[in-house]
């Protein structure tokens, strides 16, 4: 692990983790929902964070595990660092988040997390994690309009609706873009059970939807990538890693999340 296992993560501030994440997250904008902020301090200096809340309409997810009351999961909506870090601190601060969540709202029984397979990745990270792939959807809400990117609930909301002629949609300018929206669930709690059917990775590739850093890729090219550099056998299809390492990331990040 080298120096991943010297990063310091605790809660934050608000103001200071939105600041960083406007800085350094891909989208340039941070969740009004997030209300739960963890920073990751390497050298007494700030250099991620990762940001909780509800999720959008909670309504629509709490049937995804079993028993779930309303205020018994959490999603992960923020995840930003610099490139400061080393290898591998992604998954271990995740790791260390949920160690923490569960020592201190002990009622948190899963974690719901998204990525964005139309301008980020097919979430790497949450799959070194121990996150299980529950759907892998085309996109349906992100589109460019006037040059940014924006979801379509933007116009549902009040002031566009009255700008609109009551009517919440999008207008003629907006452009949806191609890609991919997967969702991924890590259940803190290992009692409930996911409802949904849990997808091999494979799918990803299946359905075209592999993307790393913003670049559609497939699993299998970055297998291929890896075996060409010399980092095969033992490569763990789609996460860019050797398995034998990444089963020992998974295997440290169950302990932590669970001792």
């Amino acid at each position: 692990m080298g120096r991943a296992k010297e990063i310091i993560v605790k809660v934050i501030p608000s103001k200071i983790a939105n600041e960083f994440v406007k800085q350094h997250h891909y989208s340039g904008k941070c969740v009004p929902n997030s209300s739960l902020h963890f920073g990751c301090f390497l050298d007494d200096k700030l250099h991620g964070v990762l940001s909780y809340g509800s999720p959008m309409d909670k309504r629509k997810v709490l049937q995804l595990v079993t028993n779930t009351g309303w205020n018994d999961m959490l999603e992960l909506n923020r995840m930003a660092f610099d490139n400061y870090l080393p290898k591998y601190s992604e998954s271990r601060c995740i790791a260390i988040t949920i160690k923490l969540i569960k020592k201190n709202a002990s009622h948190i029984k899963w974690i719901l997390s998204f990525s964005d397979g139309t301008q980020c990745g097919d979430g790497t990270i949450y799959r070194a994690s121990g996150f299980n792939l529950t759907s892998i959807k085309i996109n349906q809400t992100l589109g460019v309009l006037n040059g940014k990117v924006v979801s379509d609930f933007t116009f549902q909301k009040g002031k566009h609706i009255l700008n609109n002629n009551g009517k919440a949609a999008a207008p003629k300018e907006f452009k949806y873009l191609n890609g991919f929206q997967l969702r991924y669930i890590y259940l803190i709690d290992k009692t409930c059970k996911i409802t949904v059917p849990i997808l091999p990775f494979s799918k990803i590739d299946e359905m075209g939807a592999g993307m790393y850093k913003g670049k559609k890729v497939s699993l299998k090219e970055r297998k291929n990538a890896a075996i060409a550099q010399g980092s095969a056998p033992g490569f763990q299809s789609g996460d860019g890693v050797r398995s034998d390492l990444a089963a020992q990331i998974k295997q440290r990040n169950n302990n932590d999340a669970e001792s």
